[in-house]
C-alpha cells in the first residue's frame, strides 16, 4: 500500500529541468571568477610586464630576498651585483619586485 503511494507520488511531480536550482551553482561560478580567477590573471600580465621591462642599472629583489643591481640581462638570465665585485646569475622569474633608484645606497 505504501509503496503505491510512493509512486503515484513522483508521477504527479513536473518532468524537466529547473533553473532555479542551478541558480547558485552559477552565482558561485561568477564570483569564483571575479574573485579568485580575475586578479591572479591581472597579477601574472604584471608580473611577466615587470620582468619584459628590465634592464641594465635596475635595482630588484630576489625571490629568496636577495638585493642587488642589475649587471646584465639575457634572454632567460639575469646577471645580479650583489656586492662589489660579486655577480650572481639567475633566471628572470626569480625577480619579484623592481625597486626605486638608489634604494640600496639608502640601506
Amino acid at each position: 500500500m505504501l509503496i503505491n503511494l510512493a509512486h503515484a507520488a513522483d508521477a504527479a511531480a513536473p518532468a524537466g529541468p529547473d533553473v532555479m536550482g542551478f541558480l547558485p551553482l552559477i552565482v558561485i561560478a561568477v564570483l569564483f571568477y571575479f574573485m579568485l580567477i580575475r586578479p591572479q590573471m591581472k597579477r601574472a600580465k604584471e608580473q611577466k610586464a615587470m620582468i619584459n621591462a628590465l634592464q641594465k642599472g635596475d635595482e630588484v629583489i630576489a625571490a629568496g630576498g636577495m638585493l642587488g643591481k642589475i649587471a646584465k640581462v639575457g634572454e632567460n638570465y639575469v646577471s645580479l651585483e650583489v656586492a662589489d665585485n660579486v655577480v650572481v646569475h639567475m633566471q628572470k622569474q626569480a625577480i619579484q619586485m623592481v625597486l626605486p633608484k638608489g634604494t640600496i645606497k639608502d640601506i
